[in-house]
């Protein structure tokens, strides 16, 4: 077309002009085009302008009015900047504009708006190198763009980029996106051939096909989803039926016409009819007839689309009258009179030869026709009188009175029901689709073509009401908004199949606005106050001894209750009081907002502290009661201790801390001797008899030192005689300390004493030979020694009796009141916990003075001075009165319409306590809880529709009617309808939308009646069956009457037809009862009712175990195995038994075992007990703490052993043992001996003995010395003193030295030994330093009785020598040395906090309404989760039991009966299905079985949820030989796009589809298209496509498509990866025994092996060789043979043998070899290797072997052993 216009336009358009002059213009143009544009580029300038970017927008105001600037330079061509006057200045850009200076708050100004995105392109679009991919996987990559700008927020004007990108980056422009991948449409397999559509000449079998899944993305369209097959299932006898009558549908509804229209009409008519002939009136009505069917025709597809879409209405508005005659028939303009003329013509002529015959009832009619007319007559002469006689008044009257009755009538104009009529075409149709003459379809009668309809109105509505107040009167912001309603009233029923009715309230919220509007009433939560602190022993501290835990301290719970009030609000003072009482009402919880206080918490205890006292001292001198008041001669010797650690509750609680002895000669003041001075002897001598001077200090009895002249009473000490030793004399030690006293006080049997000794240390001259040699005369020397005795003195000590007195106290009493102080206590409410005092009172206790061991003596007897107090002020704790809110409102009482069963339900309130009594306050009412029954209220509150009573059935007027046979009878099939009204409960009048709201669907309006002929016979209807006396016994009956003229026909009078009374036997009902479903929960009975013998309370006060009780349902089934009601078993429905709850038993550990001795003796060490499991906890117990390997839990505390407690008492040294006697000088050498003891250490010094091993052995004395006894006249010292100490740091450099001093004078020419002794300091010998050592944390202690909470962790505090050696403490505090370290630390124990849980829920609803599964769901949750050792949480948070089982019953359709049209062969018809009630027992596992319509009497007619019930249905029956449109099929199940099993992103969607069926091959061309539906839908699944394949057979095989739910598709899987089915051969295979491989190669049969040319082609196939192994059984298992073996010769292989033969084929059926050969092949060559390599080795002569010793051969063994005992 292209090429032809263009050639064809060419000479038009050059028309007149020379064809060479053009050319000649052509080329001057484009020589000066070209020389232009030469002299433009040699031209092009040197210099240009250049600019830099704009710089930022500066100006002082925000907005537009800001400058930018920017550089601009001039440049050569080549890029290098020149002066700016060689550029040309009327091109130099602008250096400076205007701009818009950005401010932060145009933030709030301006914003991006963003586009939607563009379709997704394909990248390989945009780029010219990318291709696009062969096959698609998971779909294309493609790029989409969308708009960005900056635009003004208030009116969305652009603006400048700028402005946003100041804030905000610029969004991106375009984004990656995927395409997905055509999907081909997927179709089901077909269904199996139906029967031929003939039963006799050539018809049509269909089969069909469904979709699964539509094309998408550009996928390939659908196949056809029918296939055709011709059938002949014979030759018809006498020719085959061409013709079929056919209805049309009905048509629209209308209003007879007016009488005068109907008379006007019929003059024309009459003639028509008798201008009419015969051929020429079934041409026309057969043409009129096509034409009538093309509306029909038409109106068929939406029709059926209409119905199967779910009534889905369509907006194209010229369908809509087609539509609404498919719905029902609504009121449109009658149809045209021709039609129905036309109907009666076609009528007439047809009924031609019928009327012939039944001309003798015809005339009978006729007759009785006329006598009808006449009566009629007559009755319109009477009227006429009647209307004579009334005035125009009267009538008027008349008139309003029946148009007031007419408004007034039940249902009013809502339900104005209008009855017309409608007609239907009949049609005579040809099997090719064409519509021929009525006369040609033999029939004896044709159908009805009208019948009474109701002509179809929509629902009207008034206008909207205006809008109610708001349910909400208050302002409350925060608070859940008010609601506020409008409602339109029906003003006219749907009729008819009319439009529903639409929403008639809508709500919207609200909230009123506005000043006058008061403030919502608040509502907060309020607690009670806290109970008392409850403490749970821990596990690890669990004792028997134990039982009474009321002194348990430390960590614990306490609760509280939550409840709602009112929140208070500023009231006047006078109504203050009313108002605070009301605010503390408690209300519903569901009024307050937020998340309610907790209603636990921990506490703690404080633990008590018990009285620590330190030991006693030693016993004071005898002294004064008073030293003030010395009268009395009497005194009191006291010992006194100390309070270490203060008590709670102060120090009464402590025990004495004095005690008394009585004694004589008193003294307040003495004086105590501090040292005595050197022995001075007397007259100036050198030695000799002399005196010690005493020093002397004042002290008190206490031990104080006082001025001296407090102790100017007492006796001064005297000096003491001493002697200073010659040097002849006897030299002696000094004397040692006083011991202490051996008993505390004198008795009778026990007298105090202590001893003092001293040792010989040098005997006089003369001494030693008096004493070794007895027989050598006595000569003259110094002062002789003592004897023995006289080295050891012993005085009486503590000679007072052992008679001790204390004062004993008793327990403070009660505080009382003091009543000689004004009271002031009154009942104030506080708060547990505050420290407030009312008044001040008085507590006694009761002092007596009590003798140890003894008992109480009299009051004299104690010093007077040391009396406690027996009297003291307490201050009196506030009484605080019970205080307990206000009752509740009462619990709101059930439905009564809702409770099926016959108990009174009870409705509650409770008044909470908010403080507890105590201090003597007010108590606690007894009854915080009161019920009462409900009042049933008399009218349940609903509304129900009242039907009135049925009006007259109305026929087809007769005007229509007419010309049918018997239409002069008033009788028939008609219509009748009834008013409908809406009534409350009680009966009153309701509005109708309350009906429409709140009542089940409105009953129709109206029915088809039928009005029964003079030759009908009428009667009554049935009767109900009479009552059985008992099951399975007699019979019951039930009856009818005729009616009317009835009872006089014979005819009606014939039992056999009309029945007028049935029979049946009286059902034989047995009945069984089975349990059903599992075992309930236990469940323990509710209260505390058999609390003692049933169960424990082990969560708080929630009985957790015990005995209870489980169920298990009843159901009961009648002989038919139909589920019938319990109370038909007598059963109540459940069986009930004995259950146990086990109680949890917790961890149990045994008593600790007694501490362990202190790991160390001298300073810090560790002492442990421990406990270890004796139970192991089950059934929810409480938690074992930690164990270790053994199952042993211990507790470690540090200890601190005193290293002076064990300390070594030395006695004095022996008498000297000489050994080498010096006869002349007395002296020698010798030996000393003394005893060494361990000794505990006391306050009053060492007391008993011990074992040696308790003290330290390092610092254990000498038991014996080796030294020489001196001379007279030597020099004697006295012993060595201690060393001093060596100064710190040690060092060799420094030295330490001891002294003693001389107790004798040497004599003359003779010195003294040097009384000084040094050494050097040696570390760690004689020289040690110190330090301290730090201790690890003890474990967290806590005090006696608590069990958690907050303790002490304490570490100790060793003195370490620098030999690792723990000493005394002082040593390192004498040093000075630093203690940096905390010795304390606080510490937590956690507390065991037990689960506690809430109540229980009350019982749910039943889950299921009837049938078996129903159950009954209570609930509780977790106040209190538990924490450490506490007891956790029952698993069990949740209890069922099962509900009573009911039989369910439900309304359920039958089938659709078949598609059949009245009176004709086809065309427009009915189907029919009935509702019927069936019973179940809902497990959905047994069949429903029918019963009694009766026994739903209670269900709302609704069928599967869908309260419009649908009985029948307009369908169609296809003519023979039309082609037509299958039923939609169902909605397939819902697929999504995926890959893999993964969705890719493009949702889920479900198809429908419609197939084409024929039924005679001629028609085929008319069928109409195949019709496919899809639609979007949600949570859809991922299926998968995979190619499966059949085994071959020959040359083919079967291949197809499989879906992965196993489902056989056409279309899904990749037509690029379908296997082949077809594996031909070119050439063929024609050798014998030769087939085609799947590799498309011919090859050999089983048992064959190829024989194939040089060019590869099969030769031929030959027979592979066998080899037979014989059985056991075969006769010649002698012989082995190899024959040729038939393998297409069964029967020639011995039974038994299969199995035992292998074939040998080496070539596949390419021709090549097989791999096996290769590995033969290679076996063979490498066996054949081996044999060749033993041959040689085998004939090869050995070597000599070399000699080698025995030790070399060993040597590598010796080295090699590495200790093993086994070598």
């Amino acid at each position: 077309m292209g090429l032809a216009g263009r050639a064809a336009g060419t000479p038009g358009v050059l028309k007149g002009a020379p064809l060479p002059s053009l050319w000649r213009f052509a080329l001057l143009f484009f020589s000066i085009w070209g020389l232009d544009a030469q002299t433009a580029g040699e031209s092009k300038p040197l210099y240009i302008w250049q600019t830099g970017p704009w710089g930022r927008c500066m100006g002082s105001d925000c907005g537009p009015g800001g400058s930018q600037s920017r550089a601009v330079w001039c440049a050569h061509s080549e890029g290098w900047t020149t002066l700016q006057t060689n550029c040309n200045q009327a091109e130099r850009p602008d250096n400076q504009q205007s701009c818009f200076r950005v401010c932060d708050w145009h933030k709030d100004l301006y914003d991006w708006q963003l586009g939607a995105w563009n379709q997704c392109l394909p990248v390989s679009m945009r780029s010219a190198g990318v291709q696009r991919p062969a096959v698609c996987t998971r779909g294309e990559e493609g790029i989409q763009t969308r708009e960005v700008g900056c635009v003004q927020k208030a009116n969305g004007e652009p603006a400048e980029d700028a402005i946003c990108e100041y804030f905000e980056p610029k969004p991106r422009l375009e984004q990656a996106c995927l395409i997905p991948c055509p999907q081909d449409c997927v179709v089901s397999e077909f269904s199996p051939w139906t029967p031929c559509s003939k039963t006799c000449g050539i018809g049509l079998q269909n089969r069909i096909r469904f979709v699964l899944a539509p094309p998408l993305f550009g996928g390939a369209a659908c196949p056809n989803l029918t296939e055709f097959q011709t059938c002949q299932p014979g030759m018809c006898e006498g020719g085959e039926s061409l013709y079929s009558l056919r209805v049309g549908p009905w048509g629209l509804c209308s209003v007879p016409l007016p009488r005068q229209t109907r008379q006007a009409d019929k003059a024309p008519r009459d003639s028509d009819r008798r201008s009419r002939e015969g051929g020429k009136l079934s041409k026309e009505g057969d043409k009129q007839s096509r034409e009538g069917e093309k509306q029909p025709k038409d109106s068929e597809k939406p029709k059926r689309d209409k119905q199967s879409k779910g009534g889905d209405r369509q907006p194209r508005e010229d369908d809509k009258q087609l539509k609404e005659g498919d719905k029902k028939p609504k009121n449109k303009a009658p149809r045209d009179g021709n039609n129905r003329k036309l109907g009666r013509a076609n009528r007439k002529q047809a009924d031609g030869p019928s009327r012939q015959a039944d001309r003798p009832k015809r005339q009978k009619k006729v007759k009785n026709k006329e006598k009808r007319e006449k009566m009629r007559e007559k009755a319109r002469e009477r009227l006429r009188e009647r209307g004579k006689v009334k005035d125009p008044e009267t009538r008027e009257l008349i008139k309003k009175k029946r148009t007031r009755n007419r408004q007034n009538r039940p249902g009013g104009k809502l339900g104005d029901i209008q009855v017309g009529y409608q007609t239907r075409e009949v049609s005579c149709v040809h099997k090719s689709g064409t519509v021929e003459a009525l006369s040609l379809c033999s029939q004896e009668s044709l159908p009805v073509t009208f019948q009474a309809c109701v002509i179809s109105k929509d629902c009207d509505v008034t206008e909207w009401s205006d809008w109610s107040p708001c349910s909400k009167e208050c302002y409350d912001p925060n608070g859940p908004k008010g609601e506020r309603t409008r409602t339109r009233k029906v003003s006219q029923f749907p009729i008819g199949g009319g439009g529903d009715c639409p929403e008639l309230e809508e709500k919207e919220p609200c909230s009123p606005q506005g000043d006058a509007v008061p403030p919502c009433i608040m509502y907060s939560w309020k607690t009670t106050e806290w109970t008392e602190c409850r403490v749970d022993v821990l596990l690890s501290q669990q004792d028997r001894r134990r039982g009474n835990q009321t002194g348990l301290c430390g960590g614990g719970t306490q609760t509280r209750e939550v409840y709602c009030v009112q929140a208070s609000a500023d009231t006047p003072a006078n109504l203050g009081s009313l108002r605070s009482k009301e605010a503390s009402r408690p209300v519903d919880s569901d009024l307050c907002l937020g998340i309610p206080p907790n209603t636990t918490q921990l506490c703690h205890i404080s633990c008590p502290v018990e009285c620590e006292v330190s030991s006693w001292s030693a016993w004071g001198p005898c002294t004064y009661e008073n030293c003030q008041d010395q009268a009395a001669k009497k005194g009191f010797k006291l010992r006194k201790r100390k309070i270490v650690n203060e008590p709670t509750g102060g120090t009464g609680n402590c025990p004495h801390l004095v005690e008394a002895i009585p004694c004589e000669d008193p003294s307040c003041y003495d004086w105590l001797v501090v040292k005595l001075d050197e022995c001075v002897p007397d007259n100036d001598k050198q030695c000799g008899p002399g005196t010690q001077n005493p020093q002397v200090q004042c002290i008190t009895s206490d031990g104080e030192y006082m001025d001296r002249q407090f102790c100017r009473d007492a006796i001064l000490p005297m000096p003491a005689i001493c002697e200073v030793p010659c040097p002849k004399d006897c030299a002696l030690s000094p004397w040692t300390s006083w011991t202490l006293c051996s008993h505390t006080c004198s008795g009778k049997n026990t007298e105090g004493k202590q001893t003092r000794a001293r040792s010989i240390l040098a005997y006089n001259a003369g001494e030693a030979t008096a004493k070794m040699v007895a027989w050598i005369t006595v000569m003259q020397g110094g002062i002789q020694c003592p004897n023995i005795s006289s080295l050891q003195e012993v005085r009486n000590c503590n000679y007072h009796p052992c008679t001790v007195y204390h004062w004993q106290t008793g327990p403070w009493g009660q505080c009382i009141e003091d009543s000689s102080l004004p009271a002031g206590n009154s009942s104030i409410g506080r708060v547990r916990g505050d420290d407030v005092s009312c008044s001040v009172g008085m507590q006694t206790r009761k002092v007596i003075c009590v003798r140890v061991n003894v008992g109480q003596v009299p009051p004299k007897k104690c010093p007077e001075s040391l009396r406690p107090d027996t009297v003291r002020p307490c201050l009196l704790p506030c009484r605080r009165d019970c205080i307990v809110t206000p009752y509740s409102d009462w619990s709101a009482c059930p439905s009564a319409c809702q409770s099926g069963g016959s108990n009174k339900k009870k409705q509650y309130r409770k008044r909470t306590v908010i403080q507890f009594p105590a201090n003597g306050g007010q108590d606690c009412p007894e009854v915080l809880n009161q019920e009462r029954e409900c009042e049933a209220p008399s009218v349940c509150k609903g509304f129900r529709w009242k039907t009135h009573k049925w009006r007259r059935c109305q026929l087809v007027p007769l005007s229509v009617r007419q010309d049918s046979p018997g239409a002069q009878e008033t009788c028939g099939p008609g219509l009748q309808v009834r008013a409908v009204s809406c009534r409350k409960q009680d009966g009153g009048q309701a509005d109708v939308e309350a009906c429409l709201k709140f009542a089940s669907a409105m009953p129709p309006l109206t029915q088809p009646c039928q009005l029964p002929c003079q030759e009908d016979c009428q009667l009554s209807s049935w009767s109900k069956f009479s009552s059985c006396t008992a099951d399975c016994v007699g019979v019951r009956t039930r009856k009818r009457t005729l009616v009317g003229k009835s009872k006089k026909r014979d005819q009606c009078k014939n039992t056999q037809v009309y029945p007028l009374s049935e029979t049946q036997y009286c059902p034989c009902n047995k009945y069984n009862a089975q349990p059903v479903g599992n075992w309930s929960d236990c469940i323990l009975p509710e209260g505390g009712r058999m609390e003692g013998q049933l169960g424990m309370k082990v969560q708080g006060d929630i009985k957790e175990c015990g005995q209870g009780h489980r169920y298990q349902a009843m159901v009961c089934y009648n002989q038919d195995n139909r589920i019938v009601e319990t109370s038909r078993c007598n059963s109540h429905g459940y069986i009930e038994e004995a259950c146990i709850i086990p109680c949890p038993s917790d961890c149990k550990l045994s008593e600790w075992s007694n501490w362990s001795r202190c790991s160390k003796s001298c300073g810090s060490g560790v002492k442990v007990r421990s406990k270890w499991l004796r139970e192991k906890p089950y059934n929810g117990g409480r938690p074992c703490p930690k164990l270790d390997h053994v199952n042993q839990v211990y507790e470690v505390v540090p200890c601190l052993s005193d290293c002076g407690q064990y300390v070594w008492v030395a006695e004095p040294w022996s008498v000297w043992k000489v050994s080498n006697v010096d006869l002349k000088d007395n002296c020698g050498e010798g030996v000393q001996t003394r005893k060494v003891r361990c000794m505990l250490n006391t306050i009053d010094g060492p007391s008993e003995q011990v074992e040696d091993y308790l003290c330290d052995p390092e610092e254990m004395p000498l038991g014996a010395r080796n030294s020489r006894l001196p001379c007279p006249e030597d020099c004697v010292l006295s012993d060595w003193g201690p060393w001093s100490p060596c100064l710190l740091p040690c060092s060799e450099n420094s030295t330490r030295e001891r002294t003693a001093f001389p107790l004798r004078q040497p004599g003359d020419d003779k010195q003294c030994p040097p009384t000084k002794e040094t050494e050097p300091c040696k570390l760690n010998s004689n020289c040690f330093h110190y330090s301290y050592n730090i201790t690890d944390w003890s474990t967290c202690q806590l005090s006696d009785r608590a069990v958690c909470g907050n303790g002490i962790k304490t570490r100790m505090l060793d003195c370490v020598r620098s030999d690792s050696k723990s000493v005394d403490l002082k040593l390192c505090r004498e040093l000075g040395l630093e203690r940096k370290w905390q010795m304390n630390a606080t510490c937590v124990v956690e507390c065991p906090v037990n689960c506690q849980l809430s109540d229980w829920s009350a019982w749910s609803e039943c889950t299921h309404s009837c049938g078996l599964k129903g159950k009954l769901w209570r609930r509780r949750t977790v106040i209190q989760a538990p924490q450490g050792d506490g007891r956790p949480c029952p698993s069990q948070m949740e209890q069922w039991k099962p509900c009573l089982v009911k039989p369910c019953y439900s309304w359920k359709y039958s089938a659709w009966s078949e598609c059949k049209s009245e009176g004709a062969r086809c065309g427009e018809g009915l189907r029919f299905r009935n509702v019927s009630c069936f019973v179940s027992d809902g497990s959905g596992q047994q069949e429903s079985s029918l019963v009694d319509d009766e026994l739903c009497g209670d269900q709302e007619p609704s069928v599967d949820g869908d309260t419009r019930v649908v009985l029948q249905e307009s369908c169609t029956v296809p003519c023979p030989g039309e082609c037509y449109l299958t039923d939609w099929t169902v909605w397939s199940p819902c697929q999504l796009s995926c890959l893999n099993g993964d969705d890719l992103g493009f949702g889920s969607v479900q198809v429908r589809s419609r197939a084409v069926v024929a039924q005679d091959p001629e028609n085929l061309l008319q069928c109409p298209e195949q019709e496919l539906e899809a639609r979007p839908c949600t949570d859809g699944w991922c299926f998968e496509y995979k190619w499966r394949t059949g085994t071959w057979r020959g040359s083919s095989r079967q291949v197809w498509c499989e879906r992965s739910d196993g489902l056989n598709v056409t279309g899904g899987c990749l037509a690029t990866a379908q296997p082949t089915a077809d594996r031909s051969c070119d050439p063929p295979c024609t050798k014998p025994r030769s087939l085609c491989t799947e590799a498309g190669v011919c090859g050999c049969e089983e048992g064959y092996t190829e024989v194939m040319t040089s060019d590869g082609v099969l030769d031929q196939c030959t027979v592979i060789p066998v080899l037979e192994i014989p059985t056991a059984g075969d006769n010649r298992a002698d012989v082995k043979t190899i024959r040729a073996f038939n393998p297409t010769q069964p029967a020639a292989s011995a039974p038994g043998r299969a199995g035992r033969t292998w074939f040998l084929q080496p070539f596949s059926p390419d021709g090549k070899l097989k791999t096996w050969v290769y590995g033969v092949a290679a076996g063979a060559f490498v066996l054949l290797i081996f044999i060749i390599s033993m041959t040689y080795l085998a004939c090869k002569k050995p070597k000599k072997p070399q000699r080698r010793q025995m030790n070399n051969r060993l040597k590598p063994l010796t080295l090699a052993y590495d200790g093993d005992a086994d070598m």
